[in-house]
């Protein structure tokens, strides 16, 4: 089950065979159906989680009851609130599976203790936090600055093989567009080719 896992890691940093054991002892294998929970908005966001199979969406609900989607996960991608998992404080977010899914989850107490045991791990995490960062202000940049049209082509050329997977409904969700305004894009799109 750590294949995937350890693939990832290495493309970061390379950890030999005694390291990679000794990470694996701080990781609890999780089974999620498709729709079930991770994390509900309102609960303290207890593990930080690696994508080893299937998809997972991160969104809140405003006060009209619409989803707005944060982030989208798949295999090698993690997923957590990293406010709530570091503070211990009230998640301001959901996660739920879109499709089955297999993962493996780290306690805050585990990722301290993995930190010291297995220091390149700390690397690993810099690395990671610091792309997601980037990736955050990119997204931030799209939001209040590129059209909806913009915006789909970005996601298209970035993550194709997400978009084979979600529906259009949580892809105009994460857009911050209407369902309606999405397959109007796709089909001027369509018409262009």
């Amino acid at each position: 089950m750590f294949d995937l896992f350890f693939t990832h890691i290495n493309q970061k940093v390379n950890l030999s065979e005694a390291e990679q054991q000794e990470v694996k002892t701080f990781f609890a294998p999780k089974k999620l159906r498709k729709r079930q929970y991770l994390l509900q908005e309102g609960e303290p966001c207890k593990y930080l989680v690696f994508v080893e199979k299937g998809v997972l969406r991160s969104y809140n609900v405003d006060s009209k009851g619409v989803e707005h989607i944060i982030h989208f996960a798949m295999e090698g991608w993690w997923m957590g609130d990293i406010y709530s998992f570091l503070s211990g404080d009230p998640s301001g977010y959901n996660i739920d599976a879109i499709e089955d899914a297999e993962l493996l989850m780290i306690t805050l107490d585990g990722f301290e203790q993995m930190m010291v045991k297995v220091p390149r791990m700390e690397r690993y995490f810099r690395i990671l936090f610091q792309n997601n960062i980037i990736s955050k202000e990119r997204r931030l940049i799209s939001s209040i600055s590129y059209t909806a049209e913009e915006k789909y082509l970005r996601l298209v050329e970035s993550s194709p093989e997400l978009l084979q997977r979600i529906p259009l409904n949580l892809v105009a969700s994460y857009l911050g567009i209407t369902p309606e305004t999405l397959s109007r894009i796709r089909k001027k799109l369509t018409q262009k080719k």
